[in-house]
C-alpha cells in the first residue's frame, strides 16, 4: 500500500493546503468535491475525494456486530438498492463485540429511498443501530 504523510497548518479560517504529492496522487483538482469524516473519540478526520457531484447523499451511521462479515451484510444491501458508497469509515469499538461504521452514500442511482434502506439495515441481525441523515448539497 502506497502511503504518504505530511503535516500540515490550519490557517486562521480554518483551512489546510493539500500538498501537491498528495493531490497528484489521489487525482484531487480544484472545485472536487471532498468527504470529512470527523471521529471526535479518536480525534481524527478522514478526507475523500469525491469524483462527482452526487445529487442525493446521505450518511448512515451504523453500530455492528463484530464479527467477519457484518460489513459484507451491510453494504450487500447498498450494493442491491444501487446505492453508492462514496466514503466510509469503520473501527472496532470492543473487539469481537461491536464495530462502528459510517458510511457516506449517494442515493441518486437508487431503486428506493433511504428510508427503506434504513429499515433494511436495521432488520439485519449483524445491525445494533442505524443512525441516519441528509446531507445538503451546496455545489
Amino acid at each position: 500500500m502506497a502511503r504518504l504523510s505530511e503535516i500540515v497548518k490550519v490557517d486562521s479560517k480554518g483551512r489546510i493546503t493539500i500538498p501537491q504529492a498528495v493531490r497528484e496522487a489521489l487525482g484531487v483538482e480544484p472545485g472536487m468535491l471532498m468527504a470529512l469524516i470527523a471521529d471526535f473519540d479518536k480525534r481524527e478526520i478522514i478526507v475523500s475525494p469525491i469524483a462527482a457531484k452526487p445529487e442525493v447523499v446521505y450518511e448512515f451511521d451504523l453500530n455492528l456486530v463484530d464479527k467477519p462479515g457484518s460489513l459484507a451484510t451491510v453494504t450487500n444491501v447498498l450494493a442491491k438498492h444501487k446505492a453508492d458508497i462514496i466514503a466510509s469509515r469503520c473501527a472496532s469499538i470492543a473487539r469481537g463485540e461491536e464495530a462502528s461504521c459510517t458510511l457516506i452514500v449517494d442515493m441518486s442511482m437508487s431503486d428506493v429511498d433511504a428510508e427503506t434502506i434504513r429499515k433494511e439495515l436495521e432488520d439485519l441481525e449483524v445491525v445494533i443501530q442505524v443512525r441516519m441523515r441528509k446531507f445538503e448539497t451546496r455545489y
